[in-house]
């Protein structure tokens, strides 16, 4: 019998996330659905003697076919991918979201109900009874508090035993409703595509006009659609709304009618809570900028200081051992490269790269990510982008790939051409270690403080150049605020190994095969010809040693690459001994800012087309040279 897979559905800022980092192992991965860049994390969970699947699928709202991530996760279900459902409800938003229970229901599938957060729910007055919700719903309900863990192996145990008997039944309506429901499935009821879908789930998706079941059935009975469409016709004139409106009315009724039988709702302690006193301090129009300043330089500064002494306890014993290895035969460009390829990753990119995803994590898991793009939308606004790109330039910090990919969000083509081309200046992870392990290691944190500021500054302008382009008014943004919550230490480090096993299982092999790659280059002396042939921008532009010609190469297969081949290349971890100041505040601002790698390209290739990577491409190189060629000025007046 194949492992049972156990899907886990629910709406954003629900804890579902926290609920699958809770169990996930160390085999925890992520894919992508076919044909769309919407992910999902998968990873086996073993209870007792059972094994199972556990599936965390995106966080939706609704179960339309409108948003890609909703549309995927319906596809997901309707193809019955999963054996079982865990609907995961934040209980201190019950009846909004009971909205997509509800819905979840329609589609008939074995289900229970996770009421998470429950001690959060209590603190704001609302006391839930989940006998009485279960009773309501006729599924399993249990509750749990997925940050402290509190009811988890409860949960699964739980779904492990009703798997095979907790089938949803779909909510009935009003009169009106069902006496269209029953006339449009009695229409479709011998239909093909009705014996893959649930016939009354695909009836309730006709009368609200979906676009991509009605074409379904078009595609099979075009006859039946004037029908079908006499039905919807006589339930907008019954209560003259569109038809979406009605079936979306009805779930909210009843939504609010399940919520007001199983919940109590007491009021608050006179006085503003302590959490709405810190959002509005947080969220000021100037204090939330001021603080948002100091996190952003709070985090870089912890980022430096860690990694800077992690790196600096590394690097001599590999140091000392490549010059153990070295000229020592026709393998010793083997053994070197094996060693260098090791030492870059455990001694330059870890150390950085550890504390910033962890404290990325940790922002992210207390609830300032979002108060953060709420502030910077309106910085959004001005630049003439739509608000949503706010969402990727965040993640852009982490790594530019998924940055990318969220543009996907944006539906007007203009703002997301713009969001595309901007996204790959945002510097990721890895460049950020180049930025941190070379010009806050060697010219101090300020500058590196400073570099970020320039960055912001190229963002805003290029961003206004761009947009003035098309004058063409973007939409505001609606974003969900998530309440304050105190993550668990071992919460934050599965997250943080989560992002960080990219970088060993991707990252690492690419960078270890490109340090025995340079090391061979260099006992065939092949790496002087890239060398020779990247002179006129190395040495006659940037003022730079000719050696860095092929790390610069190498950095567009990876960033990290940049930083490891450099000292590869100039034979040594004292930079400082080879480089003048301001040649490392060239070579920083250049790597900053050209060519993304090659993952960040292909990504682009995919979600824009050759002409926006070609125009990335040629954005990024050129901002990269006059940005670096000033940088050379700036460096000789600072630097003696």
């Amino acid at each position: 019998m194949s492992k049972r897979i156990i899907a886990l559905v629910g709406q954003p800022n629900c804890g579902k996330s926290t609920l699958f980092n809770a169990v996930a192992g160390y085999k925890a991965s992520t894919g992508n659905f076919p044909g769309v860049t919407v992910s999902y994390a998968e990873s086996p969970v073993t209870l007792g003697e059972t094994t199972f699947q556990l599936v965390d699928l995106p966080g939706i709202y609704s179960l339309s076919t409108q948003e890609p991530a909703e549309r995927v996760t319906l596809e997901y279900l309707l193809e019955k991918e999963a054996h079982f459902v865990i609907n995961v409800i934040d209980a201190t938003t019950l009846s909004r979201s009971l909205e997509l229970t509800l819905q979840l229901m329609e589609l008939e599938l074995p289900l229970m109900i996770c009421l998470n957060m429950v001690y959060e729910a209590e603190k704001k007055g609302i006391l839930v009874d989940p006998q009485t919700l279960e009773t309501a719903l006729g599924v399993p309900v249990m509750t749990t508090v997925a940050s402290k863990g509190w009811g988890v192996k409860e949960l699964f145990a739980q779904a492990l035993e009703v798997m095979d008997k907790a089938r949803a039944k779909p909510p009935k309506y009003s009169l009106h409703v069902e006496r269209e429901v029953g006339c449009v499935k009695s229409l479709i009821t011998n239909l093909k595509t009705a014996k893959n879908i649930p016939l009354r789930f695909l009836a309730l998706k006709l009368l609200e006009g979906d676009e991509y079941f009605t074409s379904l059935v078009r595609n099979e009975a075009p006859h039946l659609i004037p029908k079908v469409e006499e039905c919807l016709n006589r339930l907008v004139k019954a209560h003259g709304q569109p038809p979406e409106m009605v079936i979306s009315g009805e779930r909210h009724a009843l939504a609010m009618h399940i919520f007001e039988g199983a919940a109590k709702v007491t009021a608050r302690e006179e006085g503003t809570p302590f959490r709405e006193k810190l959002d509005a301090v947080v969220m000021d129009p100037i204090l939330g900028y001021i603080i948002l300043a100091g996190v952003f330089l709070g985090l870089l500064y912890l980022t430096f200081f860690v990694g800077s002494f992690l790196a600096d306890q590394i690097a001599g014993p590999f140091d000392r051992l490549t010059q153990l290895f070295q000229g020592r035969g026709a393998w010793s460009p083997f053994m070197v490269g094996i060693i260098q390829g090791i030492a870059g990753g455990v001694g330059i990119v870890l150390p950085y790269l550890v504390p910033l995803l962890f404290l990325l994590s940790l922002l992210e898991d207390i609830g300032y990510l979002p108060r953060a793009a709420f502030l910077l939308d309106g910085l959004m606004h001005r630049m003439g982008l739509h608000g949503k790109s706010v969402i990727p330039f965040i993640l852009g910090y982490g790594c530019n790939v998924p940055s990318i990919m969220a543009a996907r969000i944006i539906e007007s083509p203009r703002d997301r051409f713009i969001t595309l081309l901007l996204a790959s200046l945002i510097p990721c992870s890895a460049r950020t270690s180049v930025i941190l392990g070379l010009q806050a290691k060697y010219l101090g944190p300020l500058w590196a403080m400073a570099l970020y500021m320039v960055n912001v500054i190229v963002l805003g302008f290029v961003g206004f150049l761009l947009s003035r382009f098309q004058k063409e008014a973007s939409p505001g943004l609606i974003l969900e605020i998530p309440p304050y919550r105190l993550p668990t230490l071992a919460s934050l480090w599965k997250k943080t190994w989560y992002r960080l096993k990219d970088f060993a299982v991707y990252a690492w092999p690419i960078i270890l095969a490109g340090s025995i790659i340079l090391e061979a280059l260099t006992y065939l002396h092949v790496d002087k010809t890239i060398n020779a042939l990247l002179a006129p921008l190395t040495v006659w532009l940037l003022g730079l040693p000719a050696a860095v010609g092929v790390t610069l190469f190498f950095g567009i297969f990876r960033k990290e690459l940049t930083l490891i081949m450099l000292f590869q290349a100039l034979g040594t971890f004292n930079i400082q001994s080879v480089l003048t100041h301001t040649q490392i505040l060239v070579f920083v601002v250049f790597v900053t800012f050209y060519i993304p790698c090659l993952s960040t390209l292909a990504v682009l290739w995919r979600e824009g087309g050759w002409k926006v990577t070609w125009a990335s491409a040629l954005l990024n190189t050129t901002l990269a040279l006059v940005l670096a060629f000033l940088a050379r000025f700036v460096g000789m007046a600072f630097f003696p």
